[in-house]
């Protein structure tokens, strides 16, 4: 079935026994795993990692793993990461299955409507699933204060705005800075103090060495040389924030240049953008606009969502595969 977002909360955190399976999908990846991971706490159970490609070569491992008893006599989350339509036979084997002792939990991104994994989870009565949109406004704010109390920090509207709007509204960015600000204050769970503005000045994602939120949108718009600057400055490990940075940029861009070749002129349509738009990004999106056409953005997209894959489950060098493909966006930005 299909949950809300007052009924998530309760799914995850105080699961029924005869749940067999949750989806947790949409473009918030971030918000998906920390719903994962609390559906992991509040089962109690240990995690157990089940490969997409193992499913879709075998779909009966799925129910036969759910199935299975644990060798030590705890409690299992059969854990599927990425989802896709490779898993859809081995959850309708899950679902048909006449006994399962541990759950599954499948972690997606943005799935259309028509996929049969959703449809099968939303038709399902022993199934969850869930979209996870990247929060905006109010309720990003009230996403950096949540996540804030989880390190000891009590932190203020004005300060939980601006550390989501530094962060793009990115649970796992924001929850990085957050534990940072943490330490840097030495706050806990047990010991909590207030984090305030000085304290982001000096070290907020938005003064971050090497801002890697920065360098989707220096390739966008085609700025070689600061992109080519930025990419030696930023540190190790920070190729996934770069990449979920750009994506959400490639998300913000689509629709809007959608409109423009239906005829709309580019200052229109930033006009009716309004408060949606931060006014310093006003210039660079105008740029974007007036370069990358649909058909462009598309296969950017696509390119980065495959960069994306290969980041997290490649052995090859993060940042030199990083910098190539950026680099490679920029030169396209600069033919345009």
């Amino acid at each position: 079935m299909k949950l809300n977002k007052s009924a998530i909360g309760r799914a995850v955190d105080q699961p029924v026994a005869d749940c067999r399976f949750y989806l947790f999908y949409g473009p918030d990846e971030a918000q998906s795993h920390a719903f994962a991971s609390r559906l992991l706490e509040g089962l109690g159970a240990s995690k157990e990692v089940v490969a997409s490609s193992a499913i879709k070569s075998n779909p009966a491992l799925l129910a036969d793993e759910a199935a299975a008893m644990s060798l030590f006599g705890g409690k299992r989350l059969i854990w599927v990461e990425p989802a896709a339509k490779d898993i859809e036979e081995g959850v309708a084997a899950l679902f048909d299955a006449p006994v399962v002792e541990s759950p599954v939990v499948a972690i997606a991104g943005a799935l259309p409507k028509s996929s049969g994994l959703l449809k099968l989870a939303e038709a399902a009565p022993h199934a969850v699933a869930y979209a996870s949109y990247l929060p905006e406004g109010d309720e990003a704010a009230r996403m950096v204060s949540d996540v804030g109390r989880r390190f000891g920090l009590k932190i203020t509207a004005p300060v939980a705005a601006r550390i989501a709007e530094a962060a793009g509204n990115d649970q796992a960015i924001v929850a990085q800075e957050l534990q940072k600000f943490a330490l840097f204050i030495d706050a806990s769970p047990h010991s909590p103090r207030e984090l305030d503005h000085a304290a982001v000045d000096a070290l907020g994602a938005e003064h971050a060495e090497g801002n890697a939120l920065r360098l989707g949108d220096l390739a966008l718009v085609g700025e070689i040389d600061e992109l080519t600057a930025e990419l030696d400055r930023i540190p190790a490990g920070s190729g996934i924030t770069a990449v979920r940075a750009l994506q959400r940029r490639l998300l913000m861009l689509a629709p809007v240049r959608a409109r423009i070749e239906r005829g709309e002129r580019v200052d229109a349509v930033m006009t009716s953008m309004g408060k949606a738009l931060f006014w310093k990004d006003k210039a660079k999106v105008h740029a974007m606009l007036s370069k990358w056409r649909s058909e462009d953005l598309a296969t950017v997209a696509s390119r980065v969502g495959a960069l994306e894959r290969s980041l997290i489950f490649s052995p090859a060098p993060e940042m030199e595969a990083l910098g190539e493909e950026l680099i490679a966006i920029a030169r396209k930005a600069r033919s345009l």
